[in-house]
């Protein structure tokens, strides 16, 4: 089983979020043998379109506006705001907070952080029971992940 590393809420994370103003801030990364773009890895780890679970909990419970149906432009719903070969930032909205995903896959590590702002004061009260939630099941998402080549 590989070794993760585990940061949340730390002042670092949130000093250097993509995210303006983020007020949680969390990040899991492992070692990966797999050589693969960012891309691919983001798209290993939650899909070209959100599944039963993921629906739920970001259109049900955190009401965050995603794309419907696989597009280049979005993965799993969340859209493209920056893309290399190392680093993908994923960015969805909804009417009481902005979320970022960063998936890096560089040197040997695959990493996804979060970033969360509230955009009004619901986020403040909806997302830390959910967050728990989250950081039980991120670990999981990145030991499960496997790339797949980016179809033409």
């Amino acid at each position: 089983m590989p070794a993760f590393t585990r940061r949340w809420e730390n002042a670092w994370l949130t000093a250097t979020s993509p995210l303006p103003g983020a007020h949680y801030a969390d990040s899991f990364s492992r070692s990966v043998d797999v050589t693969a773009t960012a891309e691919q890895w983001a798209r290993a780890l939650f899909g070209d379109v959100p599944g039963p679970a993921e629906t739920l909990i970001w259109r049900g419970f955190l009401g965050l506006r995603l794309s419907r149906g696989a597009s280049p432009e979005t993965v799993a719903g969340w859209r493209i705001v920056e893309r290399g070969e190392h680093r993908i930032r994923l960015e969805a909205r909804s009417w009481f907070l902005t979320g970022n995903l960063v998936v890096e896959a560089k040197d040997g590590r695959l990493t996804l952080s979060t970033y969360l702002r509230y955009d009004r004061r619901l986020g403040r009260v909806v997302w830390p029971p959910l967050s728990a939630v989250h950081r039980y099941l991120a670990p999981g998402l990145l030991r499960d992940a496997k790339p797949r080549p980016i179809s033409a």
